[in-house]
């Protein structure tokens, strides 16, 4: 065997190895925003069905779920019945809102069927809203404080655990 050959091969090898490894140290879910500890983007949207509705209309010093998600995206059909559960137990507390991301309305309401949902769903035409909140891909999940204050962001379908987690910890900040 000729040990320059291996040489080579070994110092491009080990490397990659190395860098490969390290991936395995990090949550991808776990996606830090630079949104954590300040005040979230307002946003005012049309929702699905007509009105509008945004961060200001929160009565009360609400705090807020703020997911994003598409119709074509697979993992956002997975985490929407464990959103609509959570509304429905925690929604006189918690304002959720659903931002549909790169979609239309038409694909929203098949989407959502005749039942529709319980939080209201945005459509964010253009993506401006989600561009103000760093969206990369969807879904992406951010919890805003009762003081209007991104307290943290899931990047990926919530687990059940975590979501509720969050919830108690915005209803806890009081």
């Amino acid at each position: 065997m000729n040990l320059k050959y291996l040489a080579v091969g070994l110092a491009f090898t080990l490397p990659l190895l190395y860098f490969m490894g390290r991936g395995f140290d990090f949550d991808p879910h776990e996606i830090a925003s630079p949104l954590i500890g300040k005040a979230a983007p307002d946003f005012r949207l049309t929702t699905v069905g007509g009105g509008e509705a945004g961060l200001a209309d929160i009565k009360g010093g609400k705090p807020a779920v703020v997911n994003f998600w598409a119709t074509w995206c697979v993992p956002c059909r997975q985490e929407h019945p464990l959103l609509q559960q959570a509304a429905q137990r925690y929604g006189e507390k918690v304002q959720f809102y659903g931002i549909v991301y790169q979609d239309t309305e038409e694909k929203i309401r098949d989407w959502l069927g005749p039942a529709g949902s319980v939080y209201p769903t945005l459509v964010d035409m253009g993506s401006r809203t989600a561009i103000a909140y760093g969206v990369y891909g969807v879904p992406e999940t951010f919890f805003v404080d009762r003081n209007g204050v991104v307290l943290d962001k899931y990047a990926g379908p919530l687990p059940s655990a975590y979501l509720i987690g969050m919830i108690e910890k915005l209803l806890g900040a009081s």
